[in-house]
């Protein structure tokens, strides 16, 4: 699905209003930057999903091998469970943030909260994260180039640990990939998890506040395609004045 003509949404679950690959997939997005495609998430790669996602992207005109990069926000299996799965079949490298990184090498279930997602039958009981190499590991300020374009990383915990924002300044309007930091309505997603903190989460909300962009999109829900700081600036009201943001579940 075109979002403009340098980003895409070629892949998220019946839950996200996409339907474009497998429940309970993320909004997989699709960076055009000329000579070089970059994937934003990638989802599970469960079932069929990857085969649906690479699906997409041919529909789009475009040559799944010209996908070199597989960029995460965060380790949760929506997210980035299929990442080990997207890199043997593309030859992709797969960028994560720093903090996410071991946890994503090592398949460590327990550190990404998969456990606990288990135990509320989130995920099934033989579900199994699958390890993958990191190419690399990124921090705040850095940035990542595809073809002609550019990323720049902005650190966001609060959701989780190791979760990162990104930052693109494209030809037709600056987006802001959000993962699951916040949210269109200045929603947001605060779990009962051991590395979901409020007070992490405002800190992060804080710092997207003050950054001028055009599109939100998050990795669920509703995207926005001008106007996207305004839902940030709720979420920011909400913290400001000692609430939490609402809860998009």
């Amino acid at each position: 699905m075109r979002v403009t003509d340098e980003v895409f949404i070629v892949g998220g679950g019946i839950a996200n209003a996409f339907g474009l690959s497998a429940d309970p997939d993320c909004h997989v997005y699709l960076i055009d930057g000329g000579d070089e495609l970059a994937l934003i998430d990638c989802g599970m790669a469960a079932g069929d999903s990857l085969e649906r996602i690479l699906g997409n992207v041919r529909a789009e005109g475009l040559d799944p091998a010209r996908i070199t990069k597989i960029i995460v926000t965060h380790y949760h299996m929506d997210h980035a469970g299929g990442a080990a799965r997207f890199r043997e079949r593309l030859g992709a490298e797969v960028i994560a943030p720093a903090g996410a990184a071991d946890a994503l090498r090592t398949g460590d279930e327990r550190a990404v909260a998969l456990d606990m997602a288990k135990a509320a039958g989130f995920y099934a009981q033989d579900y199994r994260f699958e390890p993958v190499d990191i190419a690399r590991e990124v921090h705040e300020g850095e940035h990542i180039a595809v073809g002609m374009l550019e990323l720049e990383v902005i650190e966001t915990p609060g959701h989780c640990d190791g979760h990162v924002s990104y930052l693109l300044r494209g030809r037709e309007r600056t987006y802001l990939f959000a993962g699951d930091a916040v949210f269109s309505g200045g929603r947001v997603v605060l779990q009962n998890i051991h590395d979901c903190s409020i007070q992490k989460s405002a800190e992060s909300i804080a710092k997207l506040a003050r950054i001028e962009f055009d599109a939100l999109l998050p990795g669920h829900a509703a995207i926005c395609l001008d106007g996207g700081a305004r839902h940030v600036a709720l979420a920011f009201h909400s913290c400001q004045s000692l609430f939490v943001p609402k809860n998009l579940v």
